[in-house]
């Protein structure tokens, strides 16, 4: 198959980037993830592999700033994003709950999910009783098919002009989507369980409520505006009360962002998205710290996909997470899952008493105390060889020593004060030379796993409660 031709990057005042930088967009935000994980494809992939269960902001955070790469940045930063999303897609395959192969290659899957994106800028201009006219619709889809071509999906899977995307979202709607456990979990479930957003501040207590408030709407506002075709597919409606809240959202809005100067109106795009580090608790004084440790390192960072139990998808999304402001050529890259696949391994074999292929929290917390307390060489086999894979991953200029700026490239990202990243950087920094070597890399990693109580530097490599 052949892919879209190519022309050169447009200027930045585009129709598709004014369009998509709208903050207004946020209103079909929802209702874009639904169309795209009602595909049975998208629905596998994301219950294997995505972290939107356990992490759903962090999720949203790098979708954001890949989608910025892809769309506000220059030609080279988009090749890297392009790049950076293919070697991501092509590990995402296998087998769905019906025994249906899938993979995120497929041009076909790939082609609906760029196609929604396109409908959803246009379905923001109706709902808000302000269409784009014909013409400017041509505009935007020429637009957007440049972009397509970046990233090489082929031109026969994809809707010709834009006068024929309509038949095109009609016809998968009836034909390939499913109303499937993953669509209901993302309509009525993830912002029920979500934890409270860093940027609420001092009103993170009253999360609890906001959410539930705020997700109840979101839902009803998602049900009213997807496509007809869905509510005859599935037997869904508008429902009154969705249909007035579609109204006055999308039209009041429209009529204040008319109002507001484009500091407002527009979105600025995000440079965050490095992986938060992990808050741990805290060990009563006395005590053996390392079980509150393993149970918060088990919960934040190994479980990625909020399940429960930990697989192969999770030490591969966790790595994904680790890898995704480093720019690592495939090779590199490759080498740091290899890595991290190993250690895998060695934590199946002898964490997994139940034999179910995964290991739940309990299962990791025994043995890993059980393998440090019985072998001294036991981080040796599986964890360190993947430790020293991130070091040398992060160690961008290839000096043997993590610089300050490298640190935070690492474990930085807007959940975590800069000031708490400094501290975390002197503590490693054993010898006070300004960097963190290898060996004091390690042995951080070390202590954080085997000292019994909170007084040495490894134990707060992941961020303080």
């Amino acid at each position: 198959m052949t892919p879209v031709t190519s022309t050169a990057l447009p200027p930045v005042e585009t129709l598709l980037r004014r369009t998509l930088g709208e903050r207004r967009m946020g209103l079909v935000a929802w209702r874009l993830l639904v169309l795209q994980i009602a595909h049975p494809v998208v629905a596998a992939g994301m219950d294997r592999y995505s972290t939107y269960r356990a992490h759903p902001w962090r999720r949203i955070e790098h979708t954001m700033e890949s989608g910025g790469r892809l769309f506000f940045a220059g030609p080279e930063e988009r090749r890297l994003e392009v790049a950076r999303l293919q070697r991501t897609h092509r590990r995402i395959r296998g087998t769905d709950a019906s025994g249906r192969p899938f993979s995120a290659e497929d041009p076909e899957v790939r082609g609906w999910v760029m196609v929604t994106l396109y409908e959803s800028m246009t379905a923001m201009r109706e709902l808000s009783g302000d269409p784009l006219p014909p013409a400017e619709r041509d505009v935007l889809y020429a637009e957007f098919l440049d972009v397509c071509a970046a990233l090489g999906i082929p031109g026969e899977v994809l809707p010709p002009s834009a006068a024929e995307v309509p038949a095109y979202v009609e016809r998968t709607v009836r034909e390939v989507l499913e109303y499937g456990p993953e669509v209901r979990d993302m309509l009525y479930g993830v912002l029920r369980r979500a934890p409270a957003p860093h940027r609420l501040g001092r009103l993170a207590p009253a999360w609890p409520l906001m959410r539930a408030v705020i997700a109840r709407a979101l839902a009803s506002l998602t049900v009213s505006d997807l496509p007809p075709a869905w509510h005859e597919r599935f037997g869904t409606s508008r429902g009154t009360g969705g249909a007035a809240l579609s109204w006055a959202l999308h039209r009041g809005l429209r009529h204040a962002m008319d109002l507001a100067p484009d500091r407002v109106r527009y979105r600025r795009r995000s440079v965050s998205g490095a992986p938060a580090r992990a808050a741990v608790p805290r060990a009563r004084r006395g005590g053996d710290s390392r079980p509150a440790r393993l149970e918060a390192f088990f919960r934040q960072v190994l479980d990625q996909t909020g399940d429960g139990r930990v697989d192969s998808a999770d030490l591969q999304a966790m790595v994904h997470a680790v890898c995704w402001r480093l720019e690592l050529p495939a090779g590199r890259e490759d080498e740091v899952y290899a890595a991290f696949e190993s250690w895998w391994r060695q934590l199946r074999e002898a964490a997994d008493a139940d034999g179910d292929g995964g290991v739940d929290c309990r299962e990791f917390v025994s043995a890993m105390l059980s393998g440090v307390d019985r072998d001294p060489q036991y981080l040796e086999k599986g964890l360190v060889p993947a430790v020293r894979e991130l070091f040398r991953a992060a160690d961008a200029d290839g000096s043997g020593y993590l610089g300050a700026d490298e640190y935070r490239a690492l474990f930085g990202g807007p959940r975590v004060h800069p000031a708490e990243l400094n501290d975390g950087f002197r503590q490693l920094d054993a010898d006070g030379d300004g960097r963190v070597g290898e060996e004091e890399f390690v042995a951080a990693f070390r202590d954080f796993f085997t000292a019994r109580t909170d007084s040495t530097a490894g134990t707060g490599l992941l961020g303080r409660a």
